[in-house]
């Protein structure tokens, strides 16, 4: 073992090679402390050439990589199963300046999304994507997961601000292609492939990013409504009427029970309702008056509060935002991400209670997202022994909806298994080819995305 750990420690220095178990721990078990593993080293390069030149000793010694961002991931993809080399992209952190004529920033994988919005806003402009783990979540993270977030309704996912990548290989050669054009149809797009492949294919070192006009003007609605029905009749309604609308979220009466218990928050209304919507709205001019008018005029709308200004922003968010605190603070939850057709959203969220306490009696499902995209995030606390077995219910009634078992966190090697459900035979296959193309040794972050 000794002889790769002194390699490292010569392409990185010694301290940011890892061996201790007391200093490795904090990268070995994920935010949701539900994955761990023990790695056999954890390596903090700083630059892309270092990143080739441990890739490359990594290869020649057999040796396999796990990798990691901010390890916000929540489908074990980022920690290791046993043995790995886990290499940490934190410390590439630099941020180019914003050219403001093409929109457009180049950053390394460690700047986390926080950081990257603030110097985005600073030169006037913004960043389309955003999401709760900002602070800690990292651009390389979110580009392999194909990340989405609150505002994929404006602005799409983390794919669709991707102008250009550079990333390492499994065999330590350098990919750049960072220039950034708007039309270029020279042959197979690399950077949407690597885009969602979770680390499989490549390592990702730097991004150029597209950028979005910074508006000023924001208004956001708390909407209380009778069930799912209701809520999908105020977002056709607001996707009509509102030309400004920039997010539409869904939670349900025992997930704002959890919040307001986590975060100490009042009631936002004086009686319950079936569940209940954020509405966010941003222009360059103020769209109160427009979201008032809706929230007047439909007739799925039982009660309402709107804020528009920063404090009151940030609090009718906060009953949203803070449900995945709130949720972990309650126990170690299974967490899915899932997506279904807008038609069958009702059915769905009706029929999860019960199949996750047919498997997981003691089991109960604490569901929110992303209702624009039909993308819920079930999260089940208290399945003790029985979170495959939960999985497995959860996984196949989302496939018998016309589904897919994964909307934004990435397969991992938590839904591995159950890729089938959501793809052939013919394109797991075709990934398979993909994956011994560039990668034939079976290297990077093994086990994940294609099960064994």
């Amino acid at each position: 073992m000794s002889d790769l750990e002194d390699e490292l420690r010569g392409i990185v220095g010694p301290s940011h090679v890892l061996v201790d178990g007391d200093l490795r721990a904090p990268y070995e078990t994920d935010w949701t402390r539900r994955f761990t593993g023990s790695a056999r080293c954890v390596v903090r390069p700083g630059s892309t050439a270092e990143v080739s030149a441990v890739v490359r000793a990594c290869a020649a010694a057999g040796a396999p990589i796990v990798v990691q961002g901010g390890n916000t991931g929540l489908v074990g993809a980022g920690v290791p199963a046993g043995g790995e080399v886990l290499l940490s992209l934190t410390r590439l952190g630099r941020i180019e300046p914003v050219d403001p004529v093409e929109a457009q920033v180049t950053v390394e994988a460690g700047v986390t999304l926080e950081k990257l919005q603030a110097h985005a806003r600073a030169a006037g402009l913004d960043f389309g994507v955003d999401l709760a783990a900002r602070s800690a979540a990292t651009v390389g993270g979110m580009i392999a997961t194909n990340a989405g977030g609150i505002r994929v309704l404006r602005h799409g996912s983390m794919r669709a601000q991707v102008a250009g990548l550079e990333a390492v290989l499994p065999d330590g050669t350098v990919l750049t292609r960072l220039t950034g054009l708007a039309k270029d149809n020279t042959g197979y797009d690399l950077n949407q492939l690597l885009a969602g492949s979770e680390g499989t294919l490549a390592i990702l070192t730097r991004a150029r990013l597209k950028l979005v006009p910074l508006l000023p003007a924001r208004v956001v609605a708390l909407v209380a409504v009778a069930g799912t029905d209701a809520a999908l009749d105020l977002l056709a309604a607001a996707r009509a009427r509102l030309a400004a609308l920039s997010a539409a979220e869904i939670f349900y009466p025992d997930g704002l029970d959890l919040v307001r218990s986590y975060a100490k928050l009042p009631a936002p209304f004086t009686e319950p309702a079936g569940a209940y919507v954020v509405l966010e709205c941003a222009g360059r001019t103020d769209p109160t008056d427009d979201v008032l008018e809706l929230l007047s005029t439909c007739d799925a709308v039982e009660d309402a509060t709107v804020a528009s200004d920063r404090a009151g922003l940030d609090r009718l968010w906060s009953y949203r935002e803070a449900h995945t605190e709130a949720i972990s603070a309650a126990g170690v939850p299974t967490k899915l991400d899932v997506c279904v057709p807008l038609g069958e959203l009702s059915t769905l969220v009706a029929e999860l209670p019960g199949a996750v306490t047919a498997v997981a009696p003691a089991a109960r499902a604490i569901l929110f997202g992303h209702l624009n995209e039909g993308n819920l995030h079930v999260n089940v606390l208290d399945a003790g022994e029985r979170a495959e077995e939960v999985t497995d219910a959860v996984l196949r009634l989302v496939a018998a909806h016309r589904g897919s078992i994964s909307s934004e966190h990435g397969v991992g090697r938590a839904k591995a298994p159950w890729l089938a459900l959501s793809r052939t035979p013919e394109e797991i296959a075709a990934m398979r080819r993909i994956k011994a193309a560039l990668d034939p040794a079976g290297l990077l972050n093994p086990g994940v995305l294609l099960p064994h």
